[in-house]
């Protein structure tokens, strides 16, 4: 890991900056990007901010400037050759920012990876970070004040609260550190207020994702010895509730609120693939699952995708890999 000074010594060193996040980001990805983002402009740097996604409705509420574009290969094709430094957040695959993957790797100036999964890819020329942070956006606030770079005024707050907030699953998961409490007790005297953020987080969705939630709880199914536990969304489900990709986002975690469930699955049919989400409970590793798979993440969390396979081939494989995992096999 390197010291955050060298990435205070990085910014002050240069101007234009290309900031970026995994394909269909959460609230970490775009709290963490929208937060350096601030930084960088506080400073009087150039800065862009474009993912392969649109920015999922829910979370609009955070780009208050609207200053997040998304990918178009013809408008955007020039911005890697007008950029100094590249930085990656809440990331360590370069794949994970898919059509913009052949610039990025590709890319001749400062490449800066900011994250917190575990076993990174070596594809940048910093990285800053580790596996012990709750959330990327624990390590934009340990670098804001660790350096002094700048004052975490409301607007930094509420973006670094939420990217916590939303990573540690609201104060419930592992990496819930006495640490990370104090972070957020600071972010609320700089003006956070928990029952907003919430609200828009978790309380404003469209109908159209209750309609889907319903489907989904309905295809959930377990295996012989009820601890495995999956649903699935399919293509029609989607079209038929008009639901989009931020419609289905958490849904996974309701596997695990069944009773002797260890391990719970989402299989998301997409256009042109499938994308599968894990989650777990105590030291079952589906990181070490998805990555069967292609994939990747934290030890209790991670996901996979894969294209062009059919929806029932690629469930019956991973049912049978995750099997290895509650015996203790896959660990």
């Amino acid at each position: 890991m390197q010291k955050f000074t060298r990435l205070k010594k990085i910014i002050d060193e240069h101007n234009s900056f290309l900031l970026t996040t995994h394909v269909n980001p959460d609230a970490d990805a775009l709290g963490s990007e929208l937060a350096l983002h601030a930084v960088l402009k506080k400073l009087g740097k150039k800065v862009r901010s474009i993912n392969h996604s649109a920015t999922p409705y829910n979370l609009e509420f955070l780009d208050e400037e609207k200053v997040v574009e998304k990918f178009d290969e013809q408008t955007h094709s020039q911005i890697f050759n007008e950029t100094e430094v590249v930085i990656v957040l809440d990331l360590n695959q370069a794949n994970r920012v898919v059509k913009m993957e052949k610039s990025l790797r590709s890319f001749k100036g400062l490449k800066i990876c900011i994250d917190h999964h575990q076993d990174p890819e070596n594809f940048v020329d910093y990285f800053f970070g580790g596996a012990e942070y709750s959330a990327t956006g624990e390590i934009i606030f340990d670098f804001i004040k660790e350096t002094g770079i700048v004052k975490i005024d409301k607007y930094l707050a509420e973006l670094l609260y939420t990217a916590i907030m939303t990573d540690t699953g609201s104060f419930r998961f592992e990496r819930t550190s006495p640490k990370v409490h104090k972070i957020t007790a600071e972010l609320l005297e700089a003006g956070v207020v928990p029952s907003f953020i919430a609200d828009k987080v978790y309380d404003q969705f469209r109908s159209s994702r209750i309609k889907l939630l319903g489907r989904a709880l309905t295809s959930v199914q377990t295996n012989t010895d009820g601890k495995i536990a999956y649903m699935m969304v399919t293509l029609q489900d989607m079209q038929q509730c008009g639901a989009s990709d931020a419609d289905v986002e958490g849904f996974v975690n309701h596997c695990l609120s069944i009773q002797n469930v260890e391990i719970g699955i989402l299989f998301y049919e997409l256009k042109d693939g499938i994308k599968i989400s894990f989650r777990s409970k105590g030291e079952i590793a589906v990181n070490k699952l998805a990555g069967e798979f292609g994939g990747g993440g934290h030890l209790n969390a991670a996901g996979a995708r894969l294209f062009n396979v059919p929806l029932n081939e690629i469930k019956e494989k991973v049912l049978r890999s995750a099997l290895k995992y509650v015996d203790g096999e896959g660990v």
